[in-house]
C-alpha cells in the first residue's frame, strides 16, 4: 500500500487540510514530504519499496520543515512581546 503513488498523494492533501484546521507549519511540512513522496512513487523512481518510501518521505519531510521554518519562521532577534494577559477584561 505504500507502494502506491496515490496513496501518497491523498496523504499529503489529507495533512494539508489537518494544517489548515490547526495551524503552525506543523503538519504542512509532512504535506509536502508525502506529496512528493508520491511524485517519486509514481515516476517509479524509489523501485516500489515501502522501507525506501519511508524514509525517503522522513528525509523530505524534514528538508520541507527546515525550509520553511527558515521562510516563514522565527526571525534572529525576534521577541513576542504580550501586552495583554487573556484573564484581562
Amino acid at each position: 500500500m505504500l507502494a502506491s503513488w496515490w496513496v501518497w498523494i491523498a496523504a499529503g492533501f489529507a495533512l494539508g487540510v489537518v494544517e489548515v484546521l490547526v495551524p503552525g507549519f506543523i503538519f504542512l511540512g509532512f504535506a509536502i514530504g508525502a506529496v512528493f513522496t508520491g511524485v517519486l512513487v509514481g515516476l517509479g523512481l524509489l523501485g516500489g519499496s515501502a522501507p525506501v518510501a519511508l524514509l525517503v518521505f522522513a528525509v523530505l519531510s524534514v528538508l520541507a520543515w527546515l525550509g520553511l521554518r527558515a521562510t516563514v519562521g522565527v526571525r534572529p532577534g525576534q521577541v513576542k512581546i504580550w501586552d495583554r494577559d487573556i484573564n484581562d477584561k
